[in-house]
């Protein structure tokens, strides 16, 4: 294919043996980082600007070809050097390049008018001698002639007084997009000191926390050159709380969807690895110094409130997990977690995930719970968790809602137990629905593959991420109040 120069009015085009060369419009780069990003999309807006062709459009960007005529040394200089003057074509462009400002006009309307007057005392004074209809005739043309100016100077000064207005208008236009832009966007420098900002996208309480969570987990994030640290664990935790789709978080971080779903399961380990730690059963006597006055006076010994919640679960195509994951209660496949929290709030125990078939009785069995029950604890639970003689094997106490079953009614006695129970137990189901609140990405139906375990992992996707949700829940203030 031929080479044309694109440039107005330049009708080169390449042909063996002129000596003339084509160079192409420069390219936006977009795998070097953001700052040649940036830096090579300023030269391409350069170029464009200085062909200012209205027609061209961006399909055909890499069709257009710029001759050597238009450059200082003949060629165009390297990305990097922003102050050479061939960074971008300069030479014969089709156009007067320097465009004259209406400032410019005044002057040069000035100085005609300045020499008119001087003509007029020259001619008075060279022709004092011819008549006096003659002097009068030429005074009353000369004045006519100043008269024109002025007045063209006059209108050129208003023009100039309402492109000035214009200018100063377009300026500040300008400089409100620019905030707005940085307002928006998903920058480290947006969220800073915008707690309102940091709440509505992670969950968390305020910036200082985020921050503090980035800085304790930015050495062990994987170095991407089209994310910052802060954008992985930004994207991760808005996925978590908004329960948003991988095309959208490509949109919104302007990657493709497979580095959305490759960063956040990365992410998702890092922030598994670092923060299960803060999943932790107390010491009895941390937890009695910080009892709350609910649990003081109606169950000192209290140290977990146990319940389980499900998440559903897309249909298994094999048969035996499909009936494994069912559950009766959803109606849907689903899997299930226990969870125990302290009288204080936070979470102190969360099980590996069940299928939805089991029962509360068999996972809190084989989830390794009553390992942690020392002599003399209490235990608060739902009716459904049948599990008094497994508790007082290890010499502890199970406090679950009286029964009617074989009765006609409850005893004065135990309405009163069943009420207070109620009133203490019912902080873990506060603590659930603050979880599924909090990040909605629980409150969705899961894909399969976060429940499937690769070869050298010890715990599925799904796992990690109720995991570290529970732990983002202990990071910010507890829904038990201690009064």
């Amino acid at each position: 294919m031929v080479n044309f120069c694109a440039v107005v009015g330049c009708t080169n085009k390449a042909k063996k043996g002129d000596g003339k060369s084509f160079f192409r419009l420069p390219a936006v780069i977009t795998h070097l980082g953001e700052k040649d990003c940036e830096l090579s999309k300023r030269r391409q807006d350069a170029w464009l600007a200085r062909i200012r062709r209205q027609d061209l459009k961006p399909e055909s960007y890499a069709t257009i070809r710029v001759c050597s005529d238009h450059f200082v040394t003949g060629r165009p200089a390297t990305l990097y050097d922003t102050t050479h003057q061939d960074w971008a074509p300069s030479l014969s462009l089709g156009y007067n390049a320097k465009i004259s400002d209406s400032g410019e006009r005044c002057a040069r309307a000035k100085k005609r008018c300045d020499r008119k007057r001087a003509s007029v005392v020259v001619d008075v004074a060279s022709d004092s001698s011819e008549d006096e209809k003659g002097k009068e005739v030429q005074t009353a043309v000369t004045h006519s002639d100043i008269t024109a100016l002025e007045e063209d100077l006059r209108k050129l000064q208003i023009m100039k007084d309402a492109v000035d207005k214009e200018v100063g208008c377009l300026q500040k236009e300008v400089q409100q997009l620019k905030s707005n832009v940085e307002e928006f966007a998903l920058r480290e420098d947006s969220f800073k000191g915008n707690d309102d900002k940091v709440r509505f996208y992670t969950g968390l309480s305020c910036w200082q926390l985020l921050f503090i969570l980035l800085e304790f987990i930015e050495t062990d994030l994987k170095h991407r050159s089209n994310l910052t640290p802060f954008q992985q664990l930004l994207l991760t935790l808005m996925r978590l709380r908004l329960n948003l789709s991988g095309q959208d978080l490509a949109y919104r971080f302007r990657v493709h969807k497979s580095t959305i779903s490759r960063t956040f399961l990365s992410v998702i380990q890092v922030l598994y690895t670092k923060l299960q730690h803060l999943i932790l059963w107390p010491e009895r006597d941390v937890l009695r110094k910080t009892m709350p006055m609910d649990f003081r006076k109606h169950s000192p010994n209290c140290v977990v409130i146990i319940d389980c919640f499900e998440i559903l679960l897309d249909r298994p195509t094999n048969l035996l997990a499909r009936a494994q994951t069912y559950s009766s209660y959803k109606h849907h496949n689903t899997v299930k977690y226990l969870i125990g929290i302290t009288p204080q709030g936070t979470v102190s125990f969360i099980s590996e995930g069940w299928g939805g078939r089991v029962s509360d009785k068999h996972l809190t069995e084989n989830c390794r719970f009553l390992d942690n029950l020392l002599p003399g604890d209490t235990v608060l639970a739902d009716r459904g968790f049948d599990i008094k003689e497994l508790v007082g094997s290890y010499c502890a106490t199970l406090k679950i809602p009286a029964f009617t079953k074989g009765k006609a009614q409850l005893t004065g006695i135990e309405v009163e137990q069943t009420r207070r129970i109620a009133n203490v137990r019912i902080h873990v189901e506060r603590v659930i629905g603050n979880l599924r609140q909090k990040y909605s990405l629980l409150s969705g139906v899961q894909p399969i593959d976060f429940v499937t375990v690769g070869d050298e992992e010890t715990a599925c996707t799904l796992d990690k991420i109720v995991c570290v949700a529970c732990a983002l829940i202990n990071m910010c203030d507890s829904v038990v109040p201690y009064e």
